[in-house]
């Protein structure tokens, strides 16, 4: 089974295919973007592949889901939940003090925002692609006052040395991966179900009738949250995800009830959740 993840090697996402491929005999293969991801899955380039859609201190991904939104109709069939650690790599020998400008993809930077805040005040803060790249960027380069934000592996991989470690604003932060495929998973008896819909126009009270059919089902909803159309000034798309598989009886039941309350809805798949990455942040905390 090929794996296709968001490159270089040394990135979070990696550290989650390599999870993953634990469980799931895997050749991993690196790509440069998440919309590649997509593509490499869609004209068989890779048979499945894992991006992240959701960090506990930032929120969701939103160039996740808005590729499950609009742009493709792979499903979800696995998730995974894996504990993020950051830290600050730079070249051997290098002092905090000498540090003007630290590396990093956006979202590390805003997870590590109290520490930069506190300790690196007068650094610049400049996006990458990638934690990896990053790391592989500041590491090419033999200027001493340039750092990065990255993993242990990263470290590893390209020779940095690690000058402060856990510096996350939350020791709890994780983030959430799914993994697509043509086909979701089949039932397991304890899975979720993430969907999405749109209500239908000028119908007060549209959305409540709409979440009203997962309540009287006595369906647990785990997330609920909105996303712009993109195509139209104040309309949204609405994301839930729920406990349970679209195939058992109850869930298949409401969900017909919801397709026809609502304008559209789109089934992103059902797939066993990650009970035990979910403990596992939960104990770290």
């Amino acid at each position: 089974m090929r794996l296709a993840y968001l490159g270089p090697p040394g990135t979070f996402t990696e550290e989650a295919a390599l999870r993953y491929a634990e469980r799931e005999s895997a050749e991993l293969i690196p790509f440069s973007s998440m919309p590649a991801l997509v593509s490499a899955v869609e004209t068989g380039l890779a048979d499945r592949a894992i991006l992240p859609i959701e960090n506990s201190l930032e929120g969701t991904v939103s160039t996740t889901v808005d590729l499950l939104i609009h742009e493709t109709d792979l499903k979800i069939c696995a998730e995974l939940i894996l504990p993020v650690r950051h830290f600050l790599l730079a070249h051997p020998g290098t002092r905090l003090e000498e540090i003007r400008v630290v590396l990093s993809h956006p979202q590390a930077l805003a997870q590590c925002r109290r520490f930069l805040e506190r300790c690196l005040p007068q650094a610049e803060q400049v996006a990458a692609l990638s934690t990896a790249a990053a790391v592989a960027e500041v590491m090419r380069s033999e200027d001493r006052s340039r750092a990065a934000i990255g993993t242990l592996r990263a470290a590893e991989l390209y020779g940095a040395v690690v000058l402060a470690r856990d510096i996350q604003d939350q020791k709890s932060n994780a983030t959430r991966f799914v993994v697509l495929a043509h086909q979701d998973a089949e039932p397991t008896g304890v899975d979720r179900t993430s969907l999405c819909f749109t209500v239908k126009r000028n119908v007060p009270g549209a959305l409540v009738e709409v979440l009203n059919e997962l309540a009287v089902a006595n369906i647990q909803m785990t997330k609920v949250e909105s996303r712009p159309m993109k195509s139209v000034l104040g309309e949204y798309v609405f994301l839930v995800d729920i406990e349970g598989h679209r195939k058992d009886p109850h869930i298949a039941a409401a969900l017909e009830r919801v397709a026809e309350k609502a304008a559209e809805l789109k089934i992103f798949g059902s797939y066993p959740r990650d009970e035990d990455g979910l403990n596992g942040t939960r104990g770290s905390r």
